[in-house]
């Protein structure tokens, strides 16, 4: 679903299932289907956004990359060597290379270290640094290449508002050099204007280092501006994949049309659509036959409730760019929306 390159990550048929407890002697074991046949891949320099509505199983995704938590079936590649089965103590010296932030920038930060000491703490995992004079300077890099003081250094988190706090879990990633910085719902706690300052950030820093960033949020609002392509994901399937540009003018699967739609208009009266989606999200334990979007598709016919579709190239695609995982362009006389 790339070009020519080798992708620096590629997840490949990745799922992760959660098993309940039994509540009866005998009882068959049931299990969340948190992700369910995800595959994509990231390359070098790149960003791809994975969105959808909260439960769809994004951030178990960026979870299991990361080795936070073993998969249920599938793989994870970086650099082409697979890395979902490693132990811990085999996984370890690849971490320098993957790093997460979190959505939550004040309980991601131990609350009794201060700034120095939390981006201290990497850069001496790895030994990055040895001498008091090398730490001060890697720290002090690292504040300035995430537009914080130099006297940050010596302060509590709590001293620092929302954006600030992030901007320090964004330094602590980038402590390591590393190739790969996960996001999950990175800026979804800040204020908006503030959410702005942090994406520009992400993506100032993306072009100076030449980072590949998977950034995971359910604001399509937010990643138009950042990222390369985009991957919708709904009850732990991807729906549609496409580049930015594709998937933002024409999208075809009516689940991305809805999230579309939902993005408020920038111009005060503008004519804007509003598609309300009726009913609710099934349950991940007791998963609809077929189309697993079926129940709330406002264009379902026969075939959606029978068969789930495969994520396949649409055929009007231009560029090989464009995926989704519909019947309707199959349905006689049906066309995108």
């Amino acid at each position: 679903m790339m070009g020519d390159a080798a992708p620096v990550i590629e997840v490949t048929r990745l799922k992760k299932y959660f098993p309940l407890p039994r509540k009866y002697p005998g009882q068959n074991s049931l299990q969340v289907h948190a992700v369910d046949d995800v595959s994509f891949a990231i390359g070098r320099g790149e960003t791809l956004s994975l969105v959808g509505e909260s439960g769809c199983g994004k951030s178990t995704v960026g979870r299991a990359i990361l080795g936070l938590i073993k998969p249920t079936a599938g793989e994870v590649r970086l650099d082409g060597m697979r890395i979902d089965h490693l132990s811990a103590g085999r996984l370890r010296p690849l971490r320098r290379r993957m790093q997460v932030v979190f959505q939550d920038p004040f309980s991601s930060l131990n609350p009794r270290l201060r700034v120095r000491e939390i981006l201290a703490e990497p850069i001496a995992n790895y030994a990055l640094a040895r001498t008091r004079a090398e730490f001060s300077a890697r720290i002090a890099a690292l504040l300035e290449k995430v537009r914080l003081p130099a006297d940050a250094a010596g302060r509590y988190p709590h001293e620092f508002s929302g954006g600030q706090r992030q901007r320090i879990g964004i330094a602590r990633a980038l402590a390591t050099e590393p190739e790969v910085i996960i996001c999950d719902e990175a800026v979804s706690a800040l204020d908006v204007s503030v959410k702005a300052q942090i994406v520009n950030l992400l993506a100032d820093l993306q072009d100076e280092l030449g980072l590949s960033l998977l950034f995971i949020t359910h604001d399509l609002a937010i990643v138009e501006h950042l990222t390369h392509r985009v991957a919708v994901m709904y009850l732990g399937r991807i729906l549609e994949l496409a580049d930015r540009r594709t998937l933002f003018a024409l999208p075809f699967h009516p689940y991305t049309q809805a999230l579309l739609s939902a993005v408020p208009v920038p111009e005060p009266g503008a004519r804007h659509r509003r598609m309300i989606l009726k009913g609710d999200v099934p349950s991940p334990v007791n998963l609809p036959s077929g189309c697993r979007f079926h129940t709330r598709c406002p264009h379902v016919f026969a075939r959606c409730r029978t068969e789930e579709p495969l994520l396949r190239k649409v055929e009007k695609a231009e560029g090989g760019t464009h995926y989704v995982a519909c019947h309707l362009e199959t349905r006689p006389g049906t066309a995108a929306a």
